[in-house]
């Protein structure tokens, strides 16, 4: 019974314990109403203006670029890379550049950013390619490495070899099974023009590991040769 007791005597103590620790919150929340009211309310407002931003702002700027991007596609699939950078001075295509400009926090700016390299590489400018592909910034697994292949392509033609390798190594971490060993034969290719034979092998060598069924594994053997010997 005594054992009893003292369980139920220890239960009314937690119980106790609790209400005191509730009645010194209840307390702290009566005399901090007044802050904990502008508090909400501020939360209230942030989530509120967000709200704003996306459906009239962000959206229907984000709607505008898209709108841009595709009329100007029209033109770049034409093989019209001025009219497609520059517009063709109507309202409905500004061009690439100029989205690029506007729209250059949304998506479809950065997207307009990449059309704008590739415009200027297929127009042999490789120092404007260079400044738009670098302005393509995004997660997927396929656009991007490939705008990082290309622009590892811009630097080459610039003779710009140290950046090439670089670009071609970003490119190859994305894993993409196409464009990963491309890039990391390209990375290999730009090391033997520069005599580092030790990170041209690493390359092909992950050529041969990685991406086995590869097309650029086919005559991988002959490259690693080429990097391997004195």
């Amino acid at each position: 019974m005594a054992k009893k007791n003292q369980k139920f005597e220890k239960q009314d103590e937690q119980l106790e314990s609790v209400n005191q620790t509730l009645t010194g919150a209840g307390k702290w929340i009566e005399e901090h109403a007044n802050t904990l009211e502008w508090i909400v309310l501020g939360i209230v407002v942030v989530i509120f203006g967000i709200f704003l931003f996306n459906k009239y702002v962000s959206k229907p700027h984000s709607q505008a670029a898209s709108d841009q991007n595709a009329t100007a596609v029209v033109y770049f699939m034409q093989g019209d890379y001025d009219k497609a950078l520059n517009g063709d001075n109507t309202d409905e295509c500004i061009g690439f550049e100029a989205t690029a400009e506007d729209y250059s926090w949304y998506q479809e700016g950065k997207l307009a950013a990449l059309y704008a390299g590739i415009c200027y590489y297929e127009k042999g400018e490789y120092e404007s390619a260079v400044e738009y592909l670098k302005k393509f910034k995004a997660d997927d697994l396929t656009i991007a490495p490939a705008a990082k292949q290309m622009l590892g392509d811009a630097y080459v033609e610039l003779q710009d070899y140290d950046n090439a390798a670089k670009a071609f190594e970003a490119a190859a971490k994305s894993g993409n099974e196409i464009i990963a060993p491309m890039s990391l034969k390209k990375a290999g290719l730009v090391y033997l023009h520069e005599d580092n034979k030790a990170k041209a092998l690493k390359a092909f060598k992950a050529i041969k590991e990685k991406y086995p069924t590869s097309a650029e594994a086919q005559d991988i053997d002959k490259y690693i040769a080429i990097a391997s010997a004195e």
